[in-house]
């Protein structure tokens, strides 16, 4: 089977520890409804609309409900139009990246600070993740990039929050869950999570969908702070 995980070049000074850490792109390590998801919309309605020769409106319809539905408006385009999933994702993703990318301060500094190994773990094409980190200055804290590219598993697609994308990345890091931290903005990724029992960070985000409705920290989540520089910063991150 193919790996799950693309390996980056890894430059993170080891630690002491076997914890794993597990981080979710847009919205966690950057906040992407700064100026990037709402290029993203764009460029993926036009996509929508030259892969199925329809109107603006009728793309954003199914853009939301593929996304809504499967966690990633490429299953949706792939499972009912049979359009090719890796074409798709390069013509959703294909705008000036860096451009909108917002800097966050010390992220690199910060991230070294933290014990155990790390990953991105994204919904986000592969192609795209990495310009991210790059802009970021952040892609050497990195020993690989779970993608929604590589999430190819038994014939089909399966992103966040699929336990069996979570089960087979337990089975590929070779990991105990408990040791695993899965750090997101979306709730239902993490809930999912801990049923496996991994240990949940989640960042909030006040623009991720549906974060309004939840007020405080659900029990399955272990830390809830409102940035990423406030996670690396804490106890919880910092403990081996």
């Amino acid at each position: 089977m193919p790996r799950l995980i693309q390996p980056l070049p890894y430059k993170n000074p080891l630690h002491n520890t076997q914890k794993v850490w597990l981080f979710d792109l847009d919205n966690t390590l950057h906040d992407a409804s700064h100026a990037v998801f709402s290029q993203i919309d764009k460029s993926m309605t036009r996509a929508v609309m030259q892969s199925l020769h329809i109107d603006y409106n009728e793309a954003t319809q199914l853009r939301q409900r593929y996304w809504e539905r499967y966690g990633a408006t490429m299953i949706g385009m792939h499972r009912h139009h049979g359009v090719d999933p890796l074409e798709f994702l390069h013509l959703s993703h294909d705008f000036d990246i860096p451009k909108y990318v917002k800097h966050e301060p010390r992220l690199a500094y910060l991230l070294t600070r933290v014990p155990g190994i790390k990953y991105v773990l994204t919904n986000a094409p592969y192609g795209y993740a990495r310009q991210v980190l790059q802009t970021l200055g952040i892609e050497h804290c990195f020993a690989g990039i779970c993608a929604i590219d590589q999430m190819y598993l038994r014939g089909d697609y399966h992103p966040k929050p699929s336990t069996l994308l979570f089960k087979s990345l337990l089975h590929e890091l070779q990991t105990p869950a408990r040791q695993v931290v899965l750090v997101e903005d979306t709730l239902k990724n993490l809930k999912a999570a801990k049923r496996l029992g991994m240990q949940c960070a989640h960042i909030y985000h006040p623009h991720t969908p549906f974060s309004a409705t939840y007020d405080g920290r659900p029990g399955y989540v272990d830390i809830r702070v409102h940035s990423i520089q406030a996670l690396l910063l804490s106890d919880f991150a910092l403990s081996r």
